[in-house]
């Protein structure tokens, strides 16, 4: 009889979307149920300001965007190793640390885990990426040390971590019949990681895959960066970015990019950013670039806005088609196109950058593109069509091969202890 002893949870946690699977005994990984039959769940929290409540995932969202009052934090993962971490906000009428509102979101996965388990697990796999911080090795294992004691905080026991990428490949074994060597592509809410691993049937209970594993990269770069560079040259010129005022210089560009940063966006509404918003207007030539401006912050209207470009991403993506964003709500007939064509243009930057640490990783390991027999895609940002094309260019005769996109990493962790 398996018993919660023998049970492993993986949790995946991530930027943008967060996913958990269970391994009891010997048996394979299994998703968990997250909200309703959903196995995936948005990495985001809104703080009802009308009844008091905290919300969950799209319920958060879905509360945010019906215009409830309140708060809605998404990306809360992106500020695991920098300094803001322990800084407190106001919620529900107590300062809390941001590292603190990480824990609540654990703790109702640990809650979810509970109800489904009937139990706590004996073990506990957390997906980490391959560097928190890039260039910065005190603040990366500070940022895992961080994760782990709000894991602990929310209730859960022997935590252990793994990387992300080794967990996808891991995941990704379990359906191969043959040996191979693969580079394992994770692109994530807020990083992308990379692993050269050899895989097999043969390998897979082996306890010791150290081996096997012949090199892992990573950069601090994945989808809600893409979002971000999308809204900053679609969006943030309708409320002055570039803008050149009357004495011949562009209006201060800092509000735009806090405007464009989901993890940021709610530091622009306090009382003292919204006066600094406000001293804006003698730099701008056009007043109703300014209105516009003022009409999202006194409006809470900046979640939309990076929603929105979210959204128009992913349709312009999957249908390789344009993509309309209407902004009625800021101003009658405002709106913005997201084409395949600008999709591949404004982020030609951020992948070529990601694009050359999945080179990077396979010089690491030693091998020419020719010795790989796959890529693996995983991540809900590894959908990019234009990145697909980057790495088909990049790597013109290795198959890329489409992993479960929101579970796999969980998966692969509940198998990896």
């Amino acid at each position: 009889m398996v018993t919660l002893s023998d049970t492993t949870l993986g949790i995946d946690f991530g930027t943008s979307n967060s996913a958990m699977a269970v391994r009891q005994g010997a048996g394979p990984a299994r998703l968990l149920r997250l909200e309703g039959e959903a196995v995936t769940l948005p990495t985001a929290l809104f703080f009802n300001a009308e009844d008091e409540r905290t919300h969950y995932g799209r319920d958060a969202v879905a509360q945010y965007l019906a215009g409830t009052e309140g708060r809605l934090m998404r990306s809360l993962k992106s500020l695991l190793g920098s300094a803001l971490l322990q800084d407190k906000t106001a919620v529900h009428h107590r300062l809390v640390s941001y590292q603190d509102i990480i824990s609540l979101f654990l703790q109702m996965l640990a809650r979810s885990a509970r109800a489904s388990l009937g139990g706590m697990p004996g073990r506990v796999v957390m997906g980490r990426p391959v560097h928190f911080v890039d260039g910065d090795a005190a603040r990366d294992r500070q940022a895992e040390d961080a994760l782990r004691q709000a894991a602990l905080d929310a209730g859960f026991m022997n935590v252990s971590f793994q990387p992300e990428p080794i967990a996808a490949a891991l995941d990704y074994e379990q359906r191969i019949g043959t040996e191979a060597l693969v580079l394992v592509v994770d692109i994530g809410g807020g990083t992308s990681d990379f692993t050269v691993v050899r895989l097999g049937p043969d390998r897979a209970g082996r306890a010791d895959r150290s081996a096997d594993i012949l090199a892992t990269t990573g950069v601090h770069i994945g989808g809600t960066d893409f979002d971000r560079r999308l809204n900053l040259e679609l969006l943030m010129p309708m409320l002055g970015l570039r803008h050149t005022g009357p004495t011949g210089r562009e209006v201060p560009s800092r509000v735009f990019y806090d405007l464009a940063t989901w993890h940021l966006i709610q530091w622009l509404y306090a009382p003292k950013a919204l006066r600094e918003a406000q001293g804006l207007r003698t730099d701008y030539a056009d007043a109703r670039l300014h209105d516009r401006l003022m009409a999202v912050l006194q409006e809470r209207l900046g979640h939309r806005m990076a929603n929105a470009v979210e959204q128009a991403k992913i349709a312009a993506s999957l249908q390789d088609a344009a993509a309309a964003m209407d902004l009625g709500w800021i101003e009658p007939g405002l709106g913005a196109v997201v084409a395949p064509e600008g999709l591949a243009q404004h982020l030609a930057g951020l992948l070529e950058q990601v694009v050359a640490c999945a080179q990077e990783c396979l010089h690491d390991a030693g091998l020419a593109p020719r010795q790989l027999q796959a890529i693996y895609l995983t991540g809900g940002s590894s959908a990019l069509r234009p990145l697909r094309q980057a790495l088909q260019s990049a790597f013109p005769d290795t198959p890329q091969i489409e992993g479960d996109l929101f579970g796999g990493v969980a998966s692969g962790l509940a198998v990896s202890a």
